[in-house]
């Protein structure tokens, strides 16, 4: 079983990553983004739901606003309250202010009974965040699925209003996927170490300097979405 100090050292490298992770150009977005939204939700005492809530990355952003936080994985963690499936969440609907689901809905074999899931326990008004990948090479044998604008848009037709903001546009997003790729392909360990402190932080710095510097908004090749959905 994962430690807390593990789950939570996790959980900081997702929130504030460092330059030496491939994934940094886009987490970086990310924690924007949903610290924008999250700035715009009402209330102080929070009843918040994480659907795959691992490590809890964006808790935080929360911070003196929680009254109650549940987290639902297939994993258990110090961290996670209830061991089940997203699918079938074993509560009582209405309860939850925020749901926060990210990078997990790509893992599961029907993410329309998720969403279903996750729309039934939010109160009237209640917001989801959400993020999931558009382009990424497969992870596991329970990766199953890829997100563009209109599959997200798809899913979350039950509420009422919808946000979709992609997390880096296409300079990003190719960027970003060479840091990937190469990392999987550097196996040995002194090559990662020397991949890590080298090449990744300046795939990453040239990235978002190049992207700054275009000021393009083309997003053919996001790398991943963030969704905002109220019931």
């Amino acid at each position: 079983m994962e430690t807390l100090d593990s789950v939570n050292r996790e959980g900081r490298e997702r929130l504030y990553p460092s330059l030496t992770n491939p994934n940094w150009l886009v987490l970086r977005r990310r924690r924007e983004i949903f610290k924008r939204w999250l700035a715009q939700v009402d209330g102080r005492e929070l009843d918040v739901l994480d659907v795959g809530g691992r490590i809890q990355p964006y808790r935080p952003l929360l911070e003196g606003r929680i009254r109650r936080y549940v987290a639902i994985d297939l994993r258990r963690t110090p961290l996670v309250s209830i061991v089940a499936r997203a699918e079938q969440i074993p509560l009582a609907g209405g309860q939850f202010d925020v749901v926060i689901c990210t990078q997990m809905l790509e893992y599961v074999p029907d993410p329309g009974a998720v969403i279903a899931e996750i729309y039934r326990v939010l109160k009237p008004g209640g917001c989801l965040l959400l993020s999931a990948p558009a382009v990424f090479p497969c992870d596991s044998e329970f990766d199953l699925w890829r997100f563009l604008p209109g599959s997200l848009r798809n899913l979350v037709t039950a509420f009422s209003h919808s946000e979709i903001i992609a997390e880096g546009g296409s300079i990003v997003g190719f960027f970003r996927t060479v840091n990937v790729c190469l990392n999987i392909f550097v196996r040995y360990p002194k090559m990662r170490s020397l991949f890590q402190w080298t090449i990744c932080p300046v795939l990453n710095f040239s990235g978002e300097f190049l992207a700054r510097l275009a000021g393009s908004t083309n997003d053919q090749f996001a790398p991943n979405y963030s969704l905002w959905a109220q019931k």
